[in-house]
């Protein structure tokens, strides 16, 4: 469920810095599995040093603190402990930050100029042009509740009409509006098909993320579906939908989503779930892991250890009712893994106690412990709506079979009538045509929707609201 992206963030800290001036913007390109993502360093200067921000204009992300800044005989050291990030970089004549990124383990070439970076341009031969043969206008809607406004794009195809809609759910992590990663844009591409099929779209970006307010950290998907019941509210308000044929469409932890706001509602006409769960998170994860670790090319034995020890902390996370008492039980059976496994490895740079808060931070985020304990069944057996499943068969993240026959299952049991369950043959995660179905991979292909998929989701759609 997981995407693979870089944890990027606001920095807010002090430089203790000699000689050379470096307040002001600084802009660099991260290459990340085939994917550019552009950073900027904004630094200013404090009555007790320095400050600065770091943005990533490609996530819509700003902001979040940094552990330690220094700046010492040209060299520049940014550190964030908790996401296990660090950044050293030396200034040369030219005056450029030469220097290597690092989180995790891994190292990334990183160098800061003053000049703004363009990114190379990525081969996506699906993504469409302005200006669209359809209707396109960027909506905000709020949801009353939470106080947050969420910013998106609503596609007509043309302006005028009465149409079905569909509202897209993407899946974990903050995304936008077109659900990108790794220069990808899956729900943009997705939105122009359906649209030019006679299907209106709202995508919107996640609370917290590029234009929406909110917070994203604190929320759940139980606070994402909330966000999803105020989108419809809003497309209720719109002359050109019609109120009797709005649907969902989510993918991946979207697919969980779907299903919670359809159980409750009696607005929603349909539902699609593109590689979403019908198995408990914590087994998912397992699984997710099994499947990842083998295509990596990890030892069995080096696997099942690892399924070992997350057996384990997802087992207290399962039993806790209380995050404090939880961090600190996690705490102790983590540094007691590492002393059972010696040999397991943790990224350079990072103390013990550092790689060991910074797993008890991911296991004790409220999105985290929510996705763990989540038990998809229970909800989808209320869900009497049609309902289309969609898995790719390469699928590592949610594994097609499993979860499809759990989906299928459930949803026999509440007594609903009309479910689809395909799995779509060689697709990944991302429903594109690839090799192995490894993440590795998304961003080296350069398709980013399968044709085949594209249709499936589209006829039948057309099916449900003729």
């Amino acid at each position: 469920m997981k995407k693979t992206t870089l944890i990027l963030i606001t920095i807010l800290t002090t430089l203790s810095m000699y000689g050379q001036d470096i307040t002001g913007q600084w802009n660099g390109v991260l290459s990340v599995q085939g994917t550019q993502l552009r950073l900027v360093f904004n630094i200013t200067q404090t009555n007790s040093g320095y400050s600065s921000t770091m943005d990533s204009p490609d996530q819509g992300a700003k902001g979040i603190p940094v552990t330690s800044t220094s700046y010492e005989n040209s060299i520049l050291k940014l550190e964030i402990s908790s996401a296990g990030i660090q950044y050293e970089g030396t200034l040369d004549k030219e005056n450029v930050f030469v220097g290597t990124f690092m989180q995790a383990g891994q190292s990334f070439p990183l160098n800061l100029t003053r000049e703004k970076i363009e990114k190379e341009k990525i081969n996506r031969p699906q993504e469409p042009t302005k200006p669209y043969p359809y209707y396109s206008e960027d909506v905000t809607f709020e949801n009353t509740k939470d106080k947050i406004v969420l910013a998106g794009t609503l596609t007509l195809p043309k302006e005028n009409g009465n149409f079905p809609a569909v509202i897209l759910i993407s899946g974990s992590g903050p995304q936008n509006r077109d659900e990108e990663l790794l220069g990808h844009k899956p729900f943009l591409v997705l939105a122009d098909h359906l649209t030019k099929n006679g299907i209106a779209v709202l995508r919107f970006d996640d609370r917290g993320t590029a234009e929406s307010t909110g917070d994203f950290k604190t929320a759940t998907s139980l606070d994402f579906a909330r966000d999803v019941e105020f989108a419809i509210k809003y497309l209720q308000t719109r002359k050109e939908i019609n109120k009797n044929q709005i649907g969902l469409i989510g993918h991946s932890e979207g697919g969980i989503i779907a299903p919670m706001v359809a159980a409750e509602s009696k607005d929603i006409k349909f539902i699609v779930l593109l590689a979403g769960t019908g198995i408990g998170g914590d087994k998912l994860l397992l699984l997710q892991q099994e499947l990842i670790g083998k295509a990596s090319e990890i030892s069995d034995a080096d696997l099942q250890k690892a399924k070992e020890i997350n057996e384990g902390a997802f087992d207290i996370v399962l039993k806790s009712d209380n995050t404090e008492s939880l961090e600190t039980e996690l705490t102790y059976y983590i540094k007691q893994a590492l002393k059972d496994y010696p040999e397991s490895e943790k990224p350079t740079g990072m103390s013990e106690d550092e790689y060991v808060g910074l797993q008890v931070k991911q296991l004790t985020s409220p999105w985290m412990i929510y996705f763990i304990k989540y038990k998809p069944a229970p909800t989808l057996e209320k869900v009497n709506c049609p309902v289309l499943a969609i898995n790719g068969e390469k699928d590592l993240q949610v594994p097609a079979k499993v979860n499809l026959e759990a989906i299928g299952n459930a949803l026999e049991k509440g007594g609903n009538k009309n479910v689809t369950t395909k799995e779509l043959p060689g697709l990944n995660h991302l429903f594109q045509e690839c090799e192995t179905g490894s993440p590795d991979e998304y961003s080296t292909i350069e398709q980013t929707f399968s044709p085949i998929a594209l249709a499936e989701i589209t006829n039948w759609i057309l099916k449900q609201v003729k």
